[in-house]
């Protein structure tokens, strides 16, 4: 199928979508946008009474919070911007909660942290939660818990959290509004006629490095952190459309099949939502690096990580610990979940079965990492 009738196809069809806005789009100088977020009220509610499950992941809350505070308050530091998060998430709740109610529709705040989606009994308690949420038409609008998360448990920014939350709801389609016009063929700053790509084929294969410039001034992302988004939704056979957030119109416009943004392409060979929520539930905890042998046996014979192609592990890690698995040139090939801790791996590295037995006695596994244990590819 050609991208434009995907495009076109996956936009008519699509029975949930993840919608995520950014603060550049959402925030000014002097505040919230209010007729950006009515705006977005109303075209998020048309969708959701066109059929389509619509949840919201809005970013603001800082941004909010800073403009609130300006003429009292210097922010700061974590524990300053983690305040200012408290101050502004309410007042952008009232906001959201106010301008769907003029288009008749209820909104829900939700307020994660990566610990709600990493422990499994809280992941499944989230799922159910969303699902009563859409049941009952309630449009859910998700942010960061930033008043609370610690660094080893947040997202990092409102695009992986968005990307994750796919998982959650089994979203099918995935939209991102951002600041810019699409995404340029490259960086505009150093090549300013720089053209917007239509349509991405294969994420996977994009220099982000090149094509890509810092971080906005107003949040945290940026055109990279949304391509990484976009990379993990594609591995979930999820497409996403990148689109400008402050055109008027522009979902109404997108679905109606005007040829806005970037349509980003979903992979054809689509890893398990068990994989995806096994990979991307928490940061890697350390790095096993493999030799070429073990890297073969992992991209081309869809094997498992024996403890004979270990040749180095760094980082302090427990058993059932999520590790990155990297190739000889340090390329990380896999991410998956360790049998053993790091003390006892750097004592088996490069061993064959039976030696491993010797070394550690009976209490032991066949594989570092087994295949039903690990995602390929993944985007960390």
């Amino acid at each position: 199928m050609e991208w434009t009738e995907e495009r076109a196809a996956a936009l008519r069809e699509a029975r949930c979508v993840v919608v995520k806005v950014g603060s550049a789009v959402l925030t000014t100088e002097t505040g919230v946008n209010l007729a950006i977020i009515d705006s977005l009220a109303a075209q998020l509610s048309a969708l959701q009474e066109s059929g389509k499950r619509v949840v919201l992941v809005s970013s603001g809350a800082v941004a909010a919070g800073r403009s609130a505070l300006r003429d009292c308050c210097e922010i700061a530091g974590m524990p300053h911007k983690q305040a200012a998060s408290a101050v502004g998430q309410s007042r952008l709740m009232h906001h959201y909660d106010e301008a769907f109610a003029r288009y008749g529709h209820l909104s829900a705040q939700v307020l994660l942290t990566r610990d709600d989606l990493r422990n499994r009994e809280r992941f499944l308690n989230a799922r159910n939660t969303f699902q009563a949420l859409l049941d009952w038409g309630v449009i859910p609008v998700v942010n960061e818990n930033d008043t609370v998360a610690v660094q080893e448990l947040k997202f990092g920014d409102n695009d992986c959290l968005a990307s994750l939350l796919l998982n959650v709801v089994e979203g099918d389609l995935y939209v991102n509004l951002t600041s810019a016009s699409g995404v340029y063929a490259d960086n505009p700053q150093t090549n300013p006629e720089a053209g917007i790509l239509p349509c991405i084929e294969d994420v996977h294969t994009l220099d982000l490095d090149v094509m890509c410039g810092g971080k906005t001034s107003v949040g945290t992302g940026g055109m990279y952190s949304k391509l990484l988004a976009a990379s993990r939704a594609a591995q979930l056979g999820v497409p996403t459309l990148i689109l400008p957030g402050r055109e008027p119109r522009i979902l109404e416009r997108a679905f109606s099949g005007e040829p806005v943004g970037t349509w980003v392409r979903p992979e054809a060979r689509v890893v398990s939502r068990r994989k995806y929520w096994l990979a991307y539930q928490s940061e890697p905890s350390g790095t096993v690096t493999v030799d070429e042998g073990a890297a073969r046996a992992l991209l081309q014979q869809g094997g498992s990580l024996l403890p004979g192609g270990v040749c180095d592990v760094s980082g302090a890690f427990e058993p059932g610990a999520l590790v990155r698995i990297a190739g000889p040139d340090g390329t990380v090939i896999a991410v998956g979940l360790s049998n053993y801790g790091d003390r006892d791996l750097v004592r088996i590295k490069g061993h064959r079965r039976h030696e491993v037995a010797a070394i550690l006695g009976d209490a032991h596994f066949p594989e570092v990492v087994h295949r039903d244990n690990m995602l390929l590819d993944a985007v960390v």
